[in-house]
């Protein structure tokens, strides 16, 4: 080539644009391509030239173009794009190229198997019928593959037919066997994959106070577990409302989907805590502002325990009120006899803590307490008419008035009667009239006396018969001991064997001899003390007092026959 042939091809080139000269490469390049042969069962990209109603035609760089039923595309193609096909026959009767996309398609998903069990990659595919052992699973193309039920779920499986239907993914665990085709899938483990995924995208984007959707999962006696998406998070049961929940049920329902505000993150356990009552405002941030202590409020009774009484004042104020706040008189021994669930109530408010949120109530100061001024209602010295509601072994309870009872001892019976148990002498049911004697308010007991409302017969026989006075009573029992006298009001005095006889003048024997039960006797009072209910009686100093008697009229009398009858009348007497 001459200088001037250099020149003029060298002003041609600075005359071509850029985009010229890529354009005669890629047509060069295409040519190229279309001079190597293809064969047949190759797998080869086209173009799509054309599309009718009934078939698409796919340029794949031969002297005719690829015919392919429309119906073989899950889409409308568009002219221009791209496809694969496999080159069935290189020319067919009319002399055209036959090609198959779903040959391309089929080959093409193997390729795709392969490579998502390499890598490894989920795949899709639909659980369509439970058989021995597992869950067959149709993929893409009609392929069968195999779940075992052990990798079927990250849960225990209770009812496998509610798997059959499911559109999943699955890894691939195996995909050849013994040289055959043999697919098992593994969905428990694309679970765990997928929802640690998710786990650590939550942590990553959601902070405390941020709304998050879930459903109800399951429930335990604390709470619901709340799925957010293939991992839980917690409704404690304290969480679910501001007023007191006796069980989760009665708040959320299984398999509800719900919204919840997030209240607690722990990402390196992996908790989380939700709550549905923090949607509204506490209601103790204004508790203070409404009530104070000895208010008189109305509230709910929303349950009932053996030691008192939920009350509700208001949606999440919610007070106890303690078993011994009912009555102020009655012993309650448990809130259902005097109150039941649903019951309207006045209550007065004895204490609160708010950091707490407890409050505590009572029932029983609503009303004034009857003991405060039982004394004005029965003084002592009161007479009143009552039931025997009850006997013990020390006494009787009588109902003063409802709710309050009144003792009367077995000592405050009777005077002079030593009764050794109240059945004795009283009844359970019978109506009788006792004596107000002590009451004591400190320790709300009142004591009723049945002897008070007579005279104190030992200290009327006190004042009638002092030490050193005769008296006359009759013989209740006698022995070696000595003996027992009833005197006057059955008051009981006792003759010891010392004072039984005179010792100078006959013996034990003939003194118990010369009396009987029954017999009148005389005696001397020795001692009477009407607090220790004691009398003491002497027949011997009786006839003493009677001998010094009869000596003091025998020296006031000078005359001689008075002598004689006085010695007579001695005489007789020692031998009585």
């Amino acid at each position: 080539m001459n200088q001037e042939d250099k020149i003029n091809n060298t002003e041609i080139s600075k005359d071509k644009a850029p985009e010229e000269k890529i354009s005669e490469e890629k047509m060069q390049e295409q040519y190229i391509n279309s001079l190597q042969p293809i064969q047949e069962g190759q797998l080869i990209e086209g173009k799509i030239v054309a599309v009718t109603d009934e078939n698409v035609f796919v340029d794949v760089g031969y002297k005719s173009e690829g015919k392919v039923k429309r119906e073989e595309f899950e889409v409308i193609p568009r002219i221009g794009d791209s496809v694969y096909v496999v080159l069935i026959r290189k020319e067919g009767k009319e002399g055209q190229v036959i090609v198959s996309k779903e040959k391309a398609d089929e080959r093409l998903y193997w390729k795709n198997l392969k490579d998502a069990f390499t890598e490894p990659r989920a795949v899709s595919g639909k659980i369509t019928q439970k058989i021995k052992g597992g869950f067959q699973v149709t993929l893409n193309k009609g392929i069968q593959g195999f779940v075992p039920l052990s990798k079927i779920d990250t849960i225990r499986v209770t009812d496998a037919d509610e798997y059959v239907g499911l559109e999943s993914k699955f890894y691939i665990e195996s995909l050849y066997s013994r040289g055959k085709v043999n697919i098992v899938l593994n969905r428990r483990k694309w679970l765990e994959d997928e929802n640690s995924r998710k786990r650590k995208e939550f942590f990553e984007k959601i902070k405390i106070g941020d709304e998050v959707e879930g459903t109800v999962k399951s429930f335990t006696s604390f709470g619901a577990f709340i799925d957010l998406g293939g991992f839980d998070g917690l409704l404690h049961i304290n969480d679910m409302s501001w007023r007191h929940v006796n069980t989760p049920k009665d708040v959320v329902e299984l398999g509800s989907k719900m919204k919840f505000k997030v209240i607690r993150i722990n990402p390196e356990e992996n908790r989380i805590n939700l709550s549905l009552k923090h949607f509204t405002e506490d209601p103790w941030s204004h508790f203070e502002n409404k009530y104070n202590i000895d208010d008189v409020v109305t509230g709910k009774v929303t349950k009932l325990a053996d030691f008192g009484a939920f009350v509700e004042l208001e949606e999440g104020i919610e007070g106890l009120v303690h078993i011994s706040e009912f009555s102020w008189v009655k012993r309650v021994r448990h809130p259902k006899e005097v109150l039941k669930v649903g019951d309207q109530v006045e209550v007065k408010i004895l204490s609160y803590d708010i950091q707490q949120g407890k409050l505590s109530l009572g029932l029983k100061q609503v009303y004034p307490n009857p003991w405060d001024d039982i004394d004005s209602r029965f003084p002592v010295g009161m007479r009143i008419k009552r039931k025997i509601k009850n006997l013990t072994n020390f006494g009787a309870f009588l109902e003063v008035e409802d709710g309050i009872d009144g003792l009367l001892h077995v000592d405050d019976i009777s005077w002079v009667k030593k009764i050794n148990n109240p059945e004795e002498v009283l009844k359970v049911g019978d109506e009788i009239e006792v004596m107000v004697i002590g009451i004591d308010k400190e320790n709300q007991r009142i004591k009723l006396g049945l002897k008070q409302l007579s005279e104190d017969p030992w200290r009327s026989l006190a004042k009638a018969f002092p030490r050193g006075s005769v008296i006359e009573g009759t013989i209740k029992e006698i022995n070696e001991r000595g003996c027992t006298d009833t005197v006057q009001g059955d008051i009981e005095g006792r003759v010891n064997k010392g004072n039984l006889f005179d010792p100078t003048t006959e013996t034990l024997e003939d003194a118990v001899k010369k009396y009987k039960a029954g017999d009148s006797v005389k005696a001397l009072v020795t001692e009477i003390n009407p607090s220790r209910q004691r009398l003491s009686l002497s027949i011997k100093d009786y006839f003493r007092k009677l001998q010094k008697e009869e000596m003091v009229k025998y020296i006031h009398n000078d005359k001689t026959e008075e002598k004689v009858v006085l010695a007579e009348f001695l005489k007789d007497k020692l031998k009585d």
